[in-house]
């Protein structure tokens, strides 16, 4: 399959290389539109009770959502700033779309006790179009920032989903204004010439436009999250760097060996080819486990990486082969041994050429070659270190809780953050803080709402046209936190079997942790299986793909641990720009694990495929295990490095989920391709010896005849007594 891919587009090169640059025109042109689509309703789940609750409302409340206002830093006595609020007041009830503005300085709560302070909260009309919304949303804030006071700040309601949203694409343009000079910098270094440097870098422009242009597309459909543009620049642009510099090592090795250019260009997608097609599978698999979640979230974000990783996988092995025919003449070939017999082996992790990824084939890879040697040698004193050293960096995850967070999850200068602070400094606690939203519906007990209403000190209650009672209770603290999450399981302990239903904030929370409870084993069980069907037919073992997937649950835990200690303990965060938050923002977790799993599988396979082959030419499993780590470690730890810069730079915003995630994913990358990769792989080959690639009798007949190979297959070394 991959020899027909390469021939054909080494055969019209100039032709895939235009139909490349349409999708880049097209990706860029029509695909950047999904940034007007996108949402960020993050906890819903269809079909739970908080969402049926809230769908019910939408058709029989008429009250819409509210956005609030603070002004603050002076007197609120002043003569002249009370004037002022009076006509933004009577201004703002006269806008369409708004519905009710009380006056802060009659209606009781508003005005803060130190009198430095006021609240002008706006009620928009329920059952709006989301144009006409945005537009009553946008007027009324307008008129509310022309109050002359020291501090104005409007936030709340659909306009913090605008301002988040807002703060999330900048960090995004930020990171990539950081990273990608960065990135070519490094990538120079690594091949000493501009032009093989250019490659990876043209690929990731390619991967990240082919996934706007996808999730344009998905977001016709489905909806898509704000969040999927973050992730998806930083994975578009992580593993195009990482395939390209995988296939143009392997290429400047191949040439070494031959003059010919097109047949260096079909062997290296003969090699190289096939671990970025299982890369990409394995990347894959591991974010299908998204999927299963009935989350709109979670399954756009899967939608979202599924369609990087495809673009991303498509041009390594189309628009890279092409740019090879064309113009790998110009790029010289690695040094090393002259030219002879050219390599045809199986291998996948290219031998690095000179510079930053060799010294010549006589000293390639001599310090990974050192370090496999160690860690076989002593493989039960390095599992005895790093094992427990792991286990207790991952610690903190056992605690780990998580939240939908507030405007605490943006930094101190932007205005919502600014209109918390302000609450927090001259309000009471809680103040501001999403109810926990009742529905008690005809039919209900006499005594449903004063029991109901006795669970908070404070609540109001009113009805709605069809007859129901709809029941507010603010709880103390944050709007995800102990407290309000309580307050939900308390009412639906009470209520009995009476018709009521919860929802607000503090609902879908609840209701999300159940349902990641429920999903999470099924998950697992999707991604677990799924990784072992690719990695046995890649290995034809089983032992292996059980081995992978424990050591790198290891380097996945450590990661996590770490973002737990560092943004829901507080350790520190301040560093990046960051609080201490109590919880972890409901969207790291489940997409630091999915891809923070889906690259140590990536990385894993570059260095299965360099130890498979030299166990299939020799027989010997330890010298396997050295000539694999040696001849994949610099490419490895090049590629990591790379994606380490590339995740890393997201994290110089200060939009705390993005913070989270780029932290978790950095540190997956640099533990698994150093600590994982480099000592626990040999350590644990080692101990295994030659049953690291047994199969049963009939596993290895099926794998003989189906498994993957573009080559006949080599005779497999006859194991005994295992």
């Amino acid at each position: 399959m991959l020899a027909t891919i390469s021939r054909a587009a080494t055969r019209r090169p100039l032709t895939v290389i235009l139909v490349w640059l349409l999708m880049l025109l097209v990706g860029f042109g029509l695909g950047t539109g999904v940034f007007g689509r996108l949402v960020d309703s993050v906890p819903d789940v269809p079909g739970t009770e908080s969402d049926r609750a809230a769908a019910y409302l939408d058709r029989v409340d008429t009250s819409g959502e509210s956005i609030t206002a603070v002004i603050s830093g002076t007197k609120v006595s002043d003569p002249a700033l009370r004037s002022q609020v009076g006509r933004a007041v009577a201004d703002l009830r006269t806008v369409t779309g708004v519905a009710s503005v009380p006056d802060p300085y009659t209606t009781r709560g508003l005005t803060a006790g130190d009198g430095r302070a006021l609240v002008i909260p706006v009620t928009l009309q329920g059952d709006m179009k989301f144009k006409d919304e945005k537009k009553a949303v946008d007027t009324a804030a307008d008129r509310i920032r022309r109050i002359d006071a020291p501090e104005v700040h409007v936030s709340g309601g659909p306009l913090l989903g605008q301002q988040m949203g807002g703060r999330a694409q900048e960090d995004v343009q930020r990171a990539e204004l950081i990273s990608l000079p960065v990135v070519l910098a490094l990538l120079l270094v690594v091949f000493g010439g501009l032009r093989a440097a250019g490659l990876p870098l043209l690929i990731a422009v390619s991967g990240v436009a082919g996934a706007f242009l996808a999730l344009f597309l998905f977001s016709q459909v489905t909806d898509i999250s704000v969040y999927a543009i973050q992730i998806t620049t930083m994975l578009g642009l992580g593993l195009a760097v990482d395939y390209a510099l995988l296939m143009v090592v392997r290429f400047r090795e191949e040439r070494r060996h031959t003059d010919d250019v097109l047949d260096a260009v079909h062997r290296t997608v003969a090699g190289a080819g096939r671990t970025v097609l299982f890369s990409g599978l394995t990347v894959a698999v591991s974010l299908s486990g998204l999927l299963v979640f009935p989350s709109p979230f979670l399954r756009s974000m899967g939608l979202a990486v599924a369609a990087v990783v495809v673009v991303d996988m498509l041009a390594a092995v189309t628009l890279l082969p092409a740019l090879l025919a064309r113009f790998g003449a110009r790029i010289a070939p690695a040094k090393g041994k002259g030219k002879g017999k050219a390599v045809t082996g199986s291998g996948d992790a290219a031998a690095a050429p000179e510079n930053a990824l060799s010294k010549g084939s006589a000293e390639e890879g001599r310090v990974f070659a050192r370090l496999a040697r160690f860690a076989s040698r002593r493989p039960l004193a390095v599992l005895a270190v790093l094992v427990p050293a792991l286990l207790v960096v991952a610690l903190p995850a056992a605690g780990m809780r998580i939240g939908i967070g507030d405007a605490r999850q943006l930094p101190a200068d932007t205005e919502a953050r600014q209109m918390y602070d302000a609450l927090e400094a001259h309000f009471p606690p809680g103040t501001g803080v999403s109810p926990v939203t009742v529905l008690v519906r005809p039919g209900a007990g006499p005594d449903t709402v004063p029991r109901i209403r006795a669970l908070s000190d404070t609540s109001d209650a009113r009805a709605l046209p069809d007859g129901s009672t709809l029941v507010h209770l603010r709880p103390g603290g944050s709007v995800d936190g102990t407290a309000a999450t309580d307050l939900v399981e308390r009412v639906r302990d009470v209520r009995g079997n009476e018709p009521v239903e919860v929802t607000g904030v503090a609902a879908r929370l609840v209701d999300f942790r159940s349902m990641l409870a429920e999903r999470a084993p099924w998950a697992a069980a999707t991604v677990l299986l799924g990784i072992f069907a690719l990695l046995f037919a890649f290995t034809g073992s089983v032992l292996i793909p059980l081995r992978t997937i424990l050591t790198t649950l290891l380097s996945l835990g450590a990661a996590l641990g770490a973002v737990v200690w560092v943004f829901q303990d507080g350790h520190l965060a301040g560093l990046l720009g960051a609080d201490g938050l109590g919880s972890l923002s409901l969207t790291a977790p489940p997409l630091i694990i999915a891809i923070a799993f889906g690259l140590a599988m990536d990385y894993e396979l570059f260095i299965l495929a360099r130890m498979r082959e030299t166990w299939l030419r020799t027989g010997d499993e330890h010298d396997a295990v050295v000539t694999g780590l040696r001849r994949s470690g610099r490419v490895v730890s090049c590629a990591a490095l790379l994606l380490a810069i590339v995740f890393g730079a997201f994290m110089t915003g200060g939009f705390s989920p993005i913070l989270q995630i780029g932290l978790g994913l950095t540190l997956a990358v640099l533990i698994d391709a150093t600590v994982v990769r480099m000592l626990l792989v040999p350590a644990t080959m080692a101990l295994l010896g030659k049953r690291a690639w047994w199969a049963p009798a009939a596993l290895r007949r099926a794998h003989d005849r189906f498994g993957v190979s573009e080559e006949a297959p080599e005779p497999r070394p006859q194991l005994t007594g295992v």
